[in-house]
């Protein structure tokens, strides 16, 4: 009997230790930048300008703008939790060739930009403080706001705070506390800081909202969309690619083809 009370003594101080160390490093969990000298100079193989930008605090953010031949407008990009733009970059050409500049920013300690993300509300400020500055560029009804998986929820916050022409998502979750419920469910939920509520956001959103998710994503789980759909108005559309995993969904053909559709009609 003594040995079997050391032994889940054991279990629950390790499960304890556990949970205590991911809440004091969720951010090393959710958000895997890759960090790039200041003088590093990116090689697309298309016209960009990289842009920086003072926040508040001084701190300053990197972002890279890529043009089209004749564009129609601004594709506003908000990447995933991993990498920076000397990757991210890769994409453009997608948005590009369908005649739309792309705007694609990296967050707080990802490539050029400087400092560390510690708080999400910063993160919505920033962003923020970025539109401001684009929108010194482009009409707002010129503007669609994209976000891929851990940016749609500053992608739909973005857009339910201003007025762009159109919000894309690709591969949302519910929110995050929903996604580690699914993806880890012996972890408390109460330990993460980080919601980035995309259900209650879509719903502020006064512009359409569309969706794009594979319903082969490992990652982030396709029932994810259905239960966003569950909380559409009236224009906002859901568009399953078959197939399509989590990574590498703007080189998919069937894809490319559905959003062609998209932005002919919301032209």
């Amino acid at each position: 009997m003594k040995i079997f009370l050391k032994i889940i003594g054991f279990i629950f101080g390790s499960y304890i230790v556990i949970c205590v160390l991911l809440y004091f490093f969720q951010e090393n969990i959710i958000f895997m930048p890759e960090k790039l000298r200041a003088d590093h100079k990116f090689q697309f193989y298309q016209e960009f300008e990289e842009i920086s930008i003072k926040t508040k605090d001084n701190t300053i953010l990197n972002g890279v703008l890529f043009k089209a031949k004749q564009s129609k407008g601004l594709m506003f990009y908000l990447h995933g939790n991993a990498g920076s733009l000397d990757t991210w970059g890769n994409v453009a050409p997608t948005y590009t060739d369908l005649g739309y500049n792309v705007f694609l920013l990296d967050y707080r300690g990802y490539g050029k930009s400087e400092g560390t993300i510690n708080n999400e509300n910063k993160l919505y400020e920033d962003n923020q403080m970025v539109y401001n500055e684009i929108k010194k560029r482009y009409s707002e009804d010129k503007i669609i706001v994209l976000g891929y998986s851990i940016g749609t929820g500053m992608a739909s916050k973005l857009a339910a705070s201003n007025a762009p022409k159109l919000v894309i998502l690709q591969a949302p979750y519910f929110n995050l506390p929903d996604l580690m419920k699914h993806t880890y469910s012996f972890i408390p939920t109460a330990l993460l800081k980080y919601k980035l509520p995309n259900n209650e956001d879509i719903n502020q959103c006064k512009v359409p909202v569309v969706i794009f998710h594979g319903n082969n994503d490992r990652v982030i789980y396709y029932e994810s969309s259905l239960k966003l759909q569950k909380e559409f108005k009236e224009k906002d559309t859901l568009i399953t690619i078959p197939g399509q995993g989590h990574n590498l969904m703007s080189d998919n053909l069937f894809y490319v083809n559905m959003l062609k559709l998209v932005l002919e009609k919301h032209k």
